[in-house]
């Protein structure tokens, strides 16, 4: 009998016809695919390249269809890991089917929570659940601080300390990548995913060291599926260069729950917490009940939404482009022919 468990599937619906066999992608190369499959009710544990001819493209974590040596179908994706693609008018998908996003974040040189927040924003996005693995716990002196942070910038997320080198947290980590669960690691070069990942599993996947400025080097430069020793799988994507975002309103409101929560007391409903009369945000800031580099964050990722979707939308970046022209003839006015 055919157990997608072993491939990170939780339930037992059906999806394939009886001249199909179900496969779970692993690996996008352009016109093909590398798929974990069934040829018989036992899974294979080679890769097998398949060519594929969809209008849909997979991407590592689809459930797919077989049908004479070709990707027949895709199924239902049930949550996607997604960004605004490098060419400006589309959103690209990273990831399919996943359950748990583990944001991986380095602490060894404090804490990065802009980076936090606009991740978290992606992992809200995405549907699926979130925990925050902060790593190289053991190279910091104030490990606490960096928690304490964390847990101030993702209200309501799981945040857990790891460390690679004495296993802080592994099996904490260890115990929500069960049977049946996949998840992925979400992060900047650097963070110290790939080593988390070897901790984690017994595994020596090759890592780079990091530069002495900080930046990381990328040791995982494509999407690739980890049949883990704790029964999930792990999708191992290569690090985040860029954290563009074309996330709903709904996720940033969670990310942002605190300001989410003082914006309905403000006296106007569209109130841009800025110089508005009548401000709970701002008041709050100035009784020292909120950071203000909370309302800047989210002031940003604002601006970054209102920038993608003029970028997707034309008819909203011309109108855009007149509020400029109108802003710039009157400042022309204000300040004189010869100013």
């Amino acid at each position: 009998m055919i157990n997608l468990q072993e491939l990170g599937r939780h339930d037992d619906e059906v999806f394939w016809a009886a001249d199909e066999r179900p496969g779970r992608v692993v690996i996008v190369h352009g016109p093909t695919a590398e798929v974990l499959w069934y040829p018989d009710d036992y899974p294979v544990s080679a890769l097998v390249e398949l060519r594929h001819a969809l209008d849909v493209t997979p991407v590592a974590g689809d459930w797919v269809a077989l049908h004479e040596g070709q990707i027949a179908r895709i199924e239902h994706r049930s949550t996607a890991l997604t960004r605004p693609d490098p060419d400006g008018q589309s959103t690209q998908t990273l990831a399919a089917n996943i359950d748990l996003v583990l944001i991986v974040l380095p602490i060894d040189h404090g804490l990065n929570v802009k980076a936090l927040e606009r991740l978290s924003v992606m992992a809200w996005d995405s549907g699926a659940q979130q925990t925050i693995a902060l790593t190289k716990a053991d190279a910091t002196a104030s490990p606490e601080e960096a928690l304490e942070q964390a847990l101030l910038a993702a209200p309501g997320v799981d945040v857990v300390l790891t460390s690679s080198m004495d296993g802080t947290g592994l099996d904490d980590l260890r115990a929500r990548l069960g049977t049946g669960v996949t998840a992925t690691m979400l992060g900047a070069s650097g963070a110290g995913k790939t080593t988390l990942l070897n901790a984690l599993d017994g595994r020596s996947e090759f890592t780079r060291e990091v530069r002495r400025d900080g930046e990381g080097r990328h040791s995982t430069t494509t999407r690739r599926l980890y049949r883990l020793q704790s029964g999930g799988v792990l999708l191992d994507l290569p690090g985040i260069r860029s954290l563009d975002l074309s996330a709903s309103e709904e996720a940033v409101a969670e990310v942002f729950a605190d300001i989410t929560a003082l914006a309905r007391f403000c006296h106007f409903a569209d109130c841009h917490h800025d110089s508005e009369p009548g401000c709970a945000v701002r008041k709050a800031i100035a009784a020292g009940e909120l950071d203000e580099r909370r309302l800047t964050s989210w002031l940003a990722i604002g601006r970054a939404q209102d920038y993608q979707e003029r970028r997707h939308d034309p008819a909203k970046a011309a109108e855009q482009r007149k509020e400029w022209k109108k802003a710039t003839m009157a400042s022309k006015r204000g300040r004189g022919r010869y100013a």
